[in-house]
């Protein structure tokens, strides 16, 4: 026997490797264990390297986890920023959002009702505008509730726009006409004089102040609506303008809360009203409260401009501070002018205070009515009234309503309705949505329109909202997007009114 034949006898057939790959792999795991063997000195401990290696994936893994994946049954992710969130939270000392995220309306619509209504102030050629707030607030909040409607006209409302309204919503409607008492000019107004001075607002070029009719709407709400015959069996009131929209879902019922809260006002927007329009109006609404010696409350605080305060503030220094300089004599002031410096007088000031022009937008507000129809409330109106500035000036419903709330109610009484999303014209709110507060959406295929393809695809539009953001308060919001939202806005009054209601909880 040969060499070559002793040796293949000796070497067994399973040993050898099938290819050359086996050898390839079987070498690679033999140096990939070996090296995930060896140990790593960390100090006076011996490591092996696959711990080093494993621990660090684990504790990655984990955080992902744990707080990327938050506890929503939508499952979607919040992705913190690693700085402080955008959306701010506000001290809960006077008020606090009702409900934080979604809740099951059926539940909700089980519970005693308010005795409230939906305001709106209309005319026929608007109804293409009011269908559109009507389909809005239906798709919203009202396909549940049921509340019921009240519109309102100077003049008549044709068969169309009844038939149309009453075929569109959900709930009661009751028309009615607006008494010529409270619509136009009063009888103790010189109307020639009111006339001019409207027609010069026009030529000044201020925003609606040559529309005659507009004066006549801005007087009404401020105090007239709430007079009606229609509105006289009802404690609350929602008011609706014609072409506005709802973002989120309203799943609860705003007026039982005010109820229970004990609210008397509620806003969804606060922003500065234009300074041309209510030159004056601080001033009589000043003077009220000197004359029925109305004590300052920490809601008219929103309403000052602290800024020239402040500078004030600065100026008065006690007699022990090292800075302090005693005043020239008043004789020698009047002898030597410019020898000493006189305080400059503020012209738009009133009791040392200056209006920021600051208010609550007023064409959303949900409001207790006995409060519009209060003693106090009407001598503010009509003081207000008499003195001319419906006419020779533009005062809005707006700053009327909010100086009012200001020198007649405190904070704890307003209640900022942040977890509703709200647009008219091109000013809108529209929060975030809660997280791990969402809850899945039931259809809606609304009535207003007629195309059964398109009605569908109206409903389905709504059935992806936006996602959730920490501090977040809305129920299922999606938010039009080519308009920045009004809280981070020039403009914007919330800071004044979180500084009346207690300031910032949250960097």
């Amino acid at each position: 026997m040969g060499f070559v034949e002793r040796l293949t006898k000796h070497i067994q057939p399973q040993s050898l490797p099938q290819s050359f790959g086996d050898v390839s792999q079987s070498a690679s795991r033999f140096s990939l264990r070996s090296l995930l063997r060896r140990r790593i000195r960390l100090k006076t401990v011996s490591v092996p390297l696959v711990v080093v290696l494993v621990c660090p994936c684990i504790a990655i893994v984990l955080i992902l986890v744990l707080l990327l994946r938050h506890p929503d049954p939508s499952g979607r992710v919040l992705i913190p920023s690693g700085s402080p969130p955008a959306i701010r939270q506000i001290n809960k000392k006077h008020d606090r959002v009702f409900v934080t995220g979604c809740l099951e309306p059926d539940r909700e619509i089980s519970k005693p009702r308010a005795n409230a209504a939906f305001v709106v102030l209309a005319r026929n050629k608007e109804l293409d505008g009011v269908l559109q707030s009507i389909k809005s607030i239906e798709r919203h909040f009202n396909r549940w509730f049921h509340y019921p409607y009240v519109f309102l006209n100077d003049g008549d409302f044709n068969s169309t726009f009844k038939e149309t309204i009453t075929n569109y919503t959900s709930a009661p409607v009751e028309f009615g006409k607006i008494d010529p008492t409270m619509w136009g000019y009063p009888e103790w107004v010189d109307k020639e004089v009111a006339r001019e001075g409207i027609r010069k607002q026009g030529d000044a070029a201020i925003m609606y102040g040559g529309m005659e009719s507009y004066h006549h709407m801005c007087r009404f709400y401020s105090g007239m609506f709430y007079k009606h015959p229609l509105l006289a069996k009802y404690k609350w009131y929602w008011r609706l303008e014609p072409e506005i929209k709802y973002f989120c879902d309203i799943t609860y019922d705003p007026f039982i809360h005010m109820e229970q809260e004990n609210k008397t006002y509620g806003f969804t927007i606060a922003v500065k009203e234009l300074k041309e329009t209510v030159p004056n109006i601080f001033r009589y609404a000043s003077a009220y409260k000197r004359v029925h010696n109305v004590t300052t409350t920490n809601l008219w605080g929103m309403f000052l401009d602290k800024k020239k305060d402040e500078k004030k503030d600065k100026k008065k220094l006690p007699k022990d501070d090292p800075k302090y300089k005693k005043p020239l004599p008043e004789e020698i002031l009047k002898t030597e002018p410019g020898a000493g410096s006189l305080p400059e007088i503020d012209p738009d000031a009133m009791e040392g205070e200056t209006y920021n022009m600051c208010h609550f937008w007023s064409n959303f507000e949900i409001a207790r009515l006995d409060w519009f129809r209060s003693k106090e409330y009407n001598d503010f109106f009509n003081m207000m009234d008499r003195s001319g500035g419906f006419w020779m000036e533009r005062w809005g419903d707006a700053p009327i309503h909010s100086l009012a709330a200001g020198a007649l109610l405190e904070t704890k009484d307003v209640h900022y309705f942040r977890d509703f999303g709200y647009r008219h014209t091109t000013i809108q709110h529209c929060p975030a949505n809660a997280p791990a507060r969402q809850l899945p959406r039931t259809p809606y295929l609304e009535k207003t329109t007629k195309d059964e393809k398109k009605r569908r695809e109206e409903d389905e539009y709504w059935e992806t909202w936006d996602r959730e953001r920490e501090n977040g308060v809305g129920c299922r919001c999606k938010c039009d997007t080519d308009i920045v939202d009004v809280e981070g806005k020039e403009g914007s009054c919330l800071n004044e009114w979180v500084e009346a209601a207690g300031g910032w909880a949250s960097p």
